[in-house]
């Protein structure tokens, strides 16, 4: 088994170093790559970026900045793992804890599993925040009939072939919306294991908005409608 690391990044200098090397230094019980797409940055990004020589790493650029969700439709397609996972470069989550969603896999108990925030006060950006997590997580699971706890999780694990499958569309944020709107639509129900998390503020470069939030709703609405093109992609 290989897993694929895929990594969007725009205008993460200040972290995406230390977000490399913690990446690179976790003992993973498989074979591992990480593929990290420049998503137009223009703050230094590009040139820690250059400076990397790990065999275990692939940066790959984009000439101008079209959102997390395209970044790691690029990931994604370039990528050469049996199973793949989002980890960011903003350092909210630890790479540390990615074997932890890799244990249900290599035991067989789960194909698809999420990385669920427990959200405190010592990890929330805001209260609104948080309450719109829940939100959009609860309108997803009264929209599928399901119960998972954390929608717009970074960390879901699942088979590179599904997740290309999947077909995403969304160019930003939103992506996360789509993908699990999708794999609920098919009948999936992710394995779900504890994660930390430590949200940033906007003065750190936290970039997801209130729209997102509404963007994501309607995400959802529009996937549980498109029953039949949802379909012929679970085929």
């Amino acid at each position: 088994m290989k897993l694929s690391i895929l990594m969007p990044v725009c205008n993460e200098a200040k972290t995406i170093e230390v977000a490399v090397k913690r990446v690179l230094g976790v003992a993973y019980p498989v074979d591992f790559e990480l593929v990290i797409v420049d998503d137009g940055s223009g703050d230094g990004t590009a040139d820690v970026l250059a400076a990397i020589a790990d065999a275990r790493v692939r940066v790959i650029s984009h000439d101008r900045n079209r959102g997390k969700g395209a970044a790691i439709r690029t990931a994604a397609e370039a990528a050469s793992g049996d199973y793949m996972i989002i980890c960011d470069a903003d350092l909210e989550y630890a790479p540390e804890e990615i074997p932890g969603l890799l244990a249900p896999v290599i035991a067989g108990e789960a194909e698809i599993v999420y990385g669920t925030r427990t959200f405190g006060s010592h990890s929330s950006f805001s209260f609104w925040y948080v309450m719109g997590n829940k939100f959009v997580t609860t309108f997803a699971n009264v929209m599928f009939n399901s119960y998972i706890s954390d929608l717009e999780t970074c960390f879901k694990l699942m088979p590179l072939e599904l997740y290309r499958r999947l077909d995403i569309r969304s160019a930003g944020f939103g992506m996360e919306a789509e993908a699990t709107g999708k794999l609920l639509r098919m009948g999936h129900r992710p394995y779900e294991v504890p994660v930390s998390y430590h949200a940033r503020g906007r003065e750190q470069g936290k970039k997801i908005t209130a729209w997102d939030g509404i963007e994501a709703l309607w995400i959802i609405t529009r996937t549980r409608m498109a029953r039949r093109r949802i379909a012929a992609v679970a085929k």
